[in-house]
């Protein structure tokens, strides 16, 4: 929302009697993660809230998911500096890496492909995103996720196929692999090159 969207909104609220409300902290911590330091802990310091006492909720209210997972947070802060912590499901980018089995999307999508996965995996993880409230309260039907997973998955930089077997998953990660090992080796000798037309 814009600037000019805001005070619009909030002059409405005014003239119609309405104090506006804090707004949410929307936020992404790991699972157990949560630490006084930077980034977390001067946002929440500028807020108000006690960091020490934050830092201590979230990691126990997240110490049975598995550690370093991304989570979806949305902290409402009140004019006491009590909060209100909501703890949603990790953000799409995540599972999609995590059915891919690769540690980051591409560096150039559309012109590279680290990975590659099948429309079945594209629709589990539609079905865990369903159960997301902010998704369920939206009416999403099921093939509108999956074809927003479809668009997803290509922006990380992953092939979207219709069956995917071992061997077809086995052979992407081996050319891929060479690939990566040819770019290595190419820069190797740009590098050589570049030093001795500097002297």
């Amino acid at each position: 929302m814009s600037r000019a969207a805001r005070a619009a909104r909030s002059s409405r609220s005014v003239a119609a009697g309405v104090a506006p409300g804090p707004r949410p902290l929307r936020t992404i911590i790991p699972a157990g993660g949560a630490a006084p330091g930077p980034p977390l802990g001067p946002v929440l310091g500028q807020r108000g809230v006690p960091i020490a006492a934050f830092c201590q909720d979230f990691n126990e209210r997240t110490r049975d998911i598995k550690a370093g997972v991304p989570l979806r947070v949305r902290l409402l802060v009140r004019p006491d500096r009590s909060y209100d912590l909501n703890i949603g499901p990790p953000p799409t980018t995540y599972f999609l890496k995590a059915v891919a089995g690769v540690p980051k999307g591409a560096a150039r999508p559309g012109h590279e492909e680290v990975g590659v996965v099948s429309l079945k995996h594209l629709y589990e993880v539609a079905l865990v995103k369903q159960r997301d409230p902010g998704v369920g309260l939206r009416g999403t039907p099921l093939p509108a996720l999956v074809g927003s997973l479809v668009g997803s998955a290509r922006s990380l930089g992953l092939r979207v196929v219709p069956r995917l077997t071992t061997e077809e998953v086995a052979e992407f990660q081996r050319r891929r692999r060479e690939q990566e090992a040819a770019a290595a080796g190419g820069g190797e000798e740009e590098e050589e090159g570049g030093g001795g037309k500097k002297k």
